[in-house]
């Protein structure tokens, strides 16, 4: 099957073919590092793991993830801390990383940082001047946007109506109010870097233009990210890549993930409804929180509550008990290959939630499977699907261990929950409610759904 992705340039699901036959690239707008990242951050961390490692069983990936290091936000932090802006960033770096580590989020084979790259952005912007998409004033190197007739096309917004719509005050240097900054103007006090407009430093969005030509070419195959960042930083990246490179593409595929909300309320420091992975991870364990961000299909939105956690728990307690007791080999691991349907399911868009489905058939037929032969070989499959999807990396025993407490083990759980369907489907419902009521005394709460039946320890 062919790899088909949604395209939000073009609007529609597509399938994918990359530049150069058998290679990839992909960038990833990643961390300012100022604070710890909160689980909205860590939605297209997740996300685009998922894609770079189904990427990497057919292409050979080149994945970048960038680090913002230079940024007004790190310098109120260090004026609000005291702290040196390096003792900062460098802190905050780290601490991504491990948090998204525990959440399975593989380390990307190039993390660029935009200090490291001031040479290549003032290149860029000496590049758009001289074509006369950026001009100078005050000290100041702002790109034109009215000299490029394709903007707006990512965000499908059309200028003229920016124009009219504009509510912003226009600052005394710039031609016009959408004009946005390719350079600024640095105080003693704040991080600079000598250029030809004077001391100063990068605007954000020219950032990752230059840092992802460095690394990965003019054109890329794919740029991800939150749709948060389609418009403005997406639309200026591609502006001013476009303009640079004399209107080669910046990007062959955009792909963003919906947007994340807390109770159905967005999330907000002044709202107190801001969750930090670094906090989650002290009391749950990564690969709940990392199922949990799988649960929905990535482009749309993803409310996230209590509610979330529980039943991405639950849902991993089903795939371990499946798991528990079962002897697998580490032969027969190697050589079991993903699921097809699991496979299907991510090759189409990345559904995630029908990978997950598939999963859970393998579940039902290993409960059933009476012999350890049969058992071996469907568990290693579900392992090899639960890698792909950056799961079950826990031995099942210790997974229980960790956080389900009960006498009842999962299998036996499994095995009632199928024999009360089928007393059900025979309309034994007197056999049925008693193993309702075995469970329920077992301290096992069961959920009839649309998906099947789940269950939970009380």
């Amino acid at each position: 099957m062919t790899l088909q992705l949604h395209d939000t340039l073009k609007g529609k699901k597509v399938p994918f073919e990359p530049l150069i036959e058998g290679e990839v690239t992909m960038y990833l707008c990643g961390p300012t590092v100022y604070n710890y990242a909160h689980i909205g951050n860590a939605r297209p961390a997740v996300v685009f793991d998922l894609l770079a490692r189904l990427l990497r069983r057919s292409y050979k990936l080149t994945f970048a993830r960038n680090i913002t290091d230079v940024d007004d936000k790190i310098n109120t932090a260090s004026v609000e801390t005291g702290k040196p802006i390096d003792e900062i960033t460098a802190r905050f770096i780290k601490a991504y990383n491990d948090d998204m580590g525990a959440l399975g989020v593989r380390a990307p084979d190039i993390e660029p940082r935009a200090t490291q790259h001031i040479g290549e952005m003032i290149t860029m912007i000496e590049t758009l001047i001289e074509k006369e998409f950026a001009y100078e004033a005050e000290n100041h190197v702002l790109f034109d946007v009215s000299a490029n007739e394709n903007y707006g096309a990512l965000s499908k917004r059309d200028l003229r109506e920016m124009i009219a719509g504009a509510r912003v005050e226009v600052a005394p240097y710039k031609r016009a109010a959408h004009d946005f900054v390719l350079w600024k103007p640095s105080t003693p006090e704040l991080p600079g870097w000598d250029s030809p407009w004077g001391r100063g430093r990068p605007g954000w969005h020219i950032e990752c233009s230059a840092m992802a030509k460095k690394h990965l070419g003019e054109t890329i195959d794919i740029h991800a990210g939150g749709r948060d960042l389609v418009f403005p930083h997406h639309e200026n990246e591609m502006a001013q890549s476009c303009c640079a490179h004399d209107g080669a593409p910046f990007a062959r595929y955009w792909l963003h993930n919906g947007f994340l909300s807390m109770d159905e309320a967005k999330m907000s420091k002044s709202l107190g409804n801001v969750l930090f992975v670094h906090e989650m991870i002290k009391t749950i364990p990564g690969e709940v929180i990392r199922l949990a961000l799988l649960s929905a299909h990535y482009k749309q939105p993803l409310d996230w509550s209590a509610d979330s956690i529980e039943s991405a728990r639950r849902m991993l307690d089903r795939l371990y008990g499946a798991l528990q007791g079962v002897v697998v080999s580490d032969e027969a691991r190697a050589a079991a290959d993903v699921p097809k349907a699991v496979l299907a399911a991510l090759e189409d868009d990345l559904n995630s939630p029908r990978a997950m489905a598939a999963l859970f058939g393998l579940v039902k037929n290993l409960n059933k499977a009476t012999k350890d032969e049969e058992k071996a070989s469907l568990a290693a499959a579900l392992y090899a699907g639960g890698e792909l999807m950056g799961l079950l990396g826990n031995d099942p025993d210790e997974w229980f261990v960790g956080h389900v407490k009960g006498d009842m083990a999962p299998d036996e759980i499994e095995a009632l929950i199928e024999k009360r369907l089928t007393a059900k489907a025979a309309r034994d419902f007197e056999t049925a409610d008693t193993i309702r009521d075995q469970l329920l005394d077992a301290g096992i709460t069961i959920q009839d759904g649309h998906d099947g039946t789940s269950w939970r320890r009380s």
